[in-house]
């Protein structure tokens, strides 16, 4: 018998958020940008020379630029440019490069291509730069059939290296390292050492005895009720290469294409229905049913088909507290 997969929201987050009516207003030019010598050196085609570097666009504890290039052929190019600083900057680019990387090399179009990452060439800097293909945004966020192709597309088609969870680098959503980068054969295990870890970040932050009490729960009774039938019963679940952080303001529309591409990602191999957990939150315009219906049509659920919910409901806490934790002013904190 079919099981009918819908998104029910609580009434206690719908109180406090609501699905944003606003267009989200594209990027734009914003003034000049100071370029470091070591980006030019890792342009990648030898011999183009820089025009111009804008400030453009924004983005969560980094500085973002547009560079407009001559290639040695006389066509102009565009590239696209992230600057993080110290230690931690250095792991964001890091974690975001080999994201971009792997998804590129099993959707190409689907995620900008990344060029290098490194540290600025100037002594009393500490400045690490990302350096990727540029892509004009038509619209955000992307509309639900071309995202939802895509994105389950990417899902079906990748292959764990090892076969198992996990990823070869730690990734980075927003100020938060991901507890990823290790390889392990059971889903339920990886995931929860990986919410494990933001619930440590966050309790200080909320600094709530009611949260510490929930989240032990969460993660001793909740996580293996819920992740271990995944892989019981002779069910054997698939590592998928996942986005990590897939919004509104992560997707769009080429405007060139017309197709749907994503950015901004921090990647593993995990369960495919964890991409959609940042679908739930009302904040999200992707939280809109057409989206989930769409990814369901082009990906259908894993069995056991009853508990979708449930575990949408477990992989949204991931998000949610994520957003706690990296928004100041944040309304998941209420």
């Amino acid at each position: 018998m079919a099981v009918e997969i819908d998104i029910t929201t609580g009434e206690a987050q719908r109180r406090i958020e609501e699905v944003p009516k606003d267009p989200i207003e594209p990027p734009r030019e914003n003034g000049s940008f100071e370029l470091d010598q070591a980006v030019v050196h890792a342009f990648p085609v030898q011999g183009t020379k820089l025009v111009h570097a804008f400030h453009y666009a924004e983005s969560l504890e980094s500085t973002t630029a547009k560079l407009v290039v001559d290639l040695p052929d006389g066509k102009t190019e565009y590239y696209f440019l992230k600057v993080a600083i110290g230690d931690t900057g250095s792991k964001k680019c890091e974690g975001e490069y080999e994201s971009l990387k792997a998804i590129h090399a099993v959707s190409p179009g689907f995620a900008p291509e990344a060029y290098a990452w490194g540290k600025y060439k100037i002594k009393e800097s500490e400045a690490y730069f990302l350096l990727e293909e540029f892509r004009d945004i038509r619209e955000q966020p992307a509309d639900p059939v071309r995202l939802a192709r895509r994105l389950a597309d990417l899902h079906h088609r990748s292959k764990s290296p090892t076969g198992k969870f996990g990823f070869h680098v730690k990734t980075w959503h927003g100020g938060i390292a991901q507890d990823v980068n290790q390889w392990d054969d059971s889903w339920a295990a990886l995931f929860g050492r990986h919410l494990g870890h933001i619930v440590e970040v966050a309790k200080p932050i909320l600094n709530s005895r009611e949260f510490d009490i929930v989240s032990k729960l969460t993660l001793e009774k909740v996580v293996p009720r819920l992740l271990h039938p995944l892989q019981e019963n002779g069910r054997v679940l698939k590592p998928s290469l996942i986005h990590g952080d897939c919004w509104d303001g992560n997707t769009a529309l080429d405007a060139k294409t017309g197709e749907a591409f994503v950015f901004d990602m921090c990647s593993f191999y995990g369960h495919n229905e964890y991409d959609t957990g940042n679908w739930r939150a009302p904040r999200h315009r992707l939280s809109e049913k057409a989206y989930i219906l769409s990814y369901k049509r082009n990906f259908p659920v894993s069995e056991p088909a009853e508990d979708w919910d449930a575990r949408n409901l477990l992989y949204s806490l991931t998000f949610n507290t994520g957003n706690l934790i990296n928004i100041p002013g944040s309304q998941q904190r209420e």
